[in-house]
């Protein structure tokens, strides 16, 4: 068994959205250091073209917003261009809106539902030409869809439609898998805990803070996103198909509250 060849990203090319900081840098550099050629696309020009030239010659940056069918057939298109085969689409771009119940307004729907959930599955459908000329049996192209454990479990704020999106993500992973896996494309998911982003201030600026409550006592560093990313881009993920995996810490499944009672009545 060569462990090596397992998670390597020799030859391979990916795309990254949202790749010009937080999650979505810190699994493109750990693409770019198994051996793959990334894009990255985002929406500020400035900071996706200076993501890109940080990382190196192997980072190439596509400026773009995606948050429209029309912006994911732009990428899709430019993408083209530059390549004939795409081996791993990692669908990371999203957008958060928090407001009270009584307040929340349309457009923090929309704006979320559209980047968090129909861009995803728009810009795989734009894609699925190049990812099916690198796919084969052997060697499946990938799909990877970055939700959140907030799709998984309620946080205590009211981010009512970027909660509803990364549970509307984890199940279209499931149902993308199915159909994609007849072209030799596997589809699976990610969904972060607590990372240091612009979407997750509160890990940013209150590491120390956001750590107690999390069973693993720290919060997520970019070696573990990094590492969840290349698992599932390499050989070593092949078989996880249709799967989201919480890389939390533990808050999903190994968090037990304190006090109460359990079915047994202890």
């Amino acid at each position: 068994m060569d462990v090596q060849r397992l998670f390597s990203l020799d030859g391979r090319v990916a795309l990254v959205t949202g790749g010009s900081r937080g999650i979505g840098k810190m699994i493109a550099e750990g693409y770019i250091k198994s051996g793959a050629k990334v894009y990255i696309t985002a929406r500020k020009a400035d900071v996706c073209d200076a993501t890109a030239e940080e990382l190196g010659e192997n980072c190439v940056s596509i400026p773009g917003d995606i948050s429209s069918i029309e912006g994911c057939e732009m990428l899709a298109a430019e993408l083209a261009k530059r390549e004939d085969k795409l081996d791993i689409l990692l669908n990371n771009a999203g957008a958060a809106w928090g407001a009270e119940f009584s307040d929340f307004p349309e457009i923090g729907w929309d704006k979320v539902m559209d980047l968090n959930v129909k861009s995803p599955f728009f810009l795989t459908q734009k894609l699925h030409s190049l990812l099916k000329n690198a796919a084969s049996g052997e060697r499946p192209a990938k799909v990877i869809n970055v939700a959140s454990i907030d799709g998984m479990k309620i946080n205590p704020w009211e981010t009512y439609s970027y909660q509803a999106s990364k549970a509307a993500l984890i199940h279209l992973t499931r149902r993308m898998a199915v159909r994609l896996l007849q072209d030799n494309i596997i589809v699976s998911g990610i969904a972060p805990g607590a990372f240091q982003s612009e979407m997750n201030k509160a890990a940013r600026d209150y590491a120390d803070v956001v750590a107690k409550a999390i069973p693993a006592k720290r919060i997520g560093t970019p070696e573990d996103m990094a590492a969840v990313g290349i698992y599932l881009a390499s050989r070593a993920g092949d078989y996880v198909v249709g799967t989201t995996i919480p890389v939390d810490g533990g808050v999903v499944n190994a968090f037990a509250p304190m006090g109460g009672t359990d079915a047994e009545g202890h």
